[in-house]
């Protein structure tokens, strides 16, 4: 008697049209900073389809440009951002105010050029210490037992099974509306995807045969790790970074939008579109230019980071 088994082939389910091919991305990955800032790169560049020098070279110019004003802004302003001129309220722009004023009288255009600083200044900060703290945890868990390394590993998934603005919104509503605790709140909602990428980035590259041939010569775990692994580890950081940072202008400005960012008067652009909102039909000057500027700040940013990811990824390079 000849006995014969089923083909592999013949006992996998039929795939049909409506199965997906390819796995889809975690839920929560959509709404982190990360997320965010990809999804605005990868929407304008369906646009254009492939990248394209010149979309490439406006947004690092347009990037350049807005960190330059955020630095300098305060110096430029022709008016004082904070100085209510209750007699010049609600002025349309003109030749006095290229911007306008708002319901206090207040130049809407010295206030955004002091409210870059605010935002964008703030969401840097943001970003490159969530980096340093995910990189860090990340290394911790790399050296530790296997125990920890997990313990470490689900609190990051308990932090990034929440919107990253509803876990930043709690926290800063509790610590009280001021920008210190805007930014604690946007690092904790954001070291832990930072975390996840490196951890996983270095618990492959401590099994490479340079770490092998390290450990065989009798060079520690910790030396090995932060002379070479790291290192040579750093470029996927650098796109999340980069990446992190458009969605964490979107993210701050939405916290000063809901009233838990720096407290009036301060100029930030989340809070002046929640100002203008009640003056939209009669004063649509007063929340469209800080619109326009979280707007053009984002894109800027976010298609910086694409551009970075390019340039850090040959396989990329060779596709453009």
């Amino acid at each position: 008697m000849t006995l014969t088994s089923t083909p592999p082939e013949a006992e996998a389910p039929e795939i049909g049209a409506d199965t997906p091919r390819t796995p889809a991305r975690r839920a929560y990955e959509w709404l982190t900073p990360a997320g965010l800032g990809g999804g605005i790169s990868r929407g304008l560049r369906g646009l254009f389809g492939r990248h394209t020098g010149a979309l490439d070279r406006s947004a690092v110019v347009v990037s350049i440009l807005l960190v330059a004003i955020a630095i300098i802004g305060p110096f430029v302003a022709p008016y004082d951002p904070y100085l209510a001129v209750p007699a010049d309220a609600l002025l349309p722009p003109g030749s006095q105010h290229w911007m306008g004023t708002d319901d206090a009288g207040r130049d809407v255009l010295s206030r955004l050029l002091v409210g870059a600083g605010t935002t964008l200044l703030a969401a840097v900060a943001v970003v490159l210490i969530s980096t340093i703290v995910g990189v860090l945890v990340a290394c911790v868990a790399v050296l530790s037992p296997r125990g920890v390394d997990a313990t470490i590993m689900r609190i990051c998934d308990i932090f990034m099974a929440l919107p990253a603005m509803v876990l930043a919104l709690g926290i800063a509503a509790a610590l009280g509306p001021s920008l210190g605790s805007v930014v604690l709140a946007m690092v904790i909602a954001m070291w832990p995807g930072t975390t996840r990428l490196v951890r996983g980035i270095l618990r492959v590259t401590m099994n490479a045969a340079y770490v092998e041939s390290a450990r065989v010569n009798g060079i520690g775990r910790f030396p090995t790790l932060v002379r070479h692994v790291l290192p040579n580890s750093l470029d996927s950081v650098y796109v999340q970074a980069s990446m992190e940072i458009s969605g964490a202008v979107v993210l701050m400005a939405g916290l000063a939008y809901l009233g838990v960012g720096a407290p009036p008067p301060s100029a930030d652009w989340g809070a002046m579109v929640a100002q203008g909102r009640e003056y939209i039909t009669t004063a649509w000057w007063v929340a469209t230019f800080p619109g326009l500027a979280i707007t053009v700040a984002a894109i800027a940013f976010g298609l910086l980071g694409d551009v970075i990811r390019v340039r850090l990824d040959p396989s990329l390079r060779r596709k453009r």
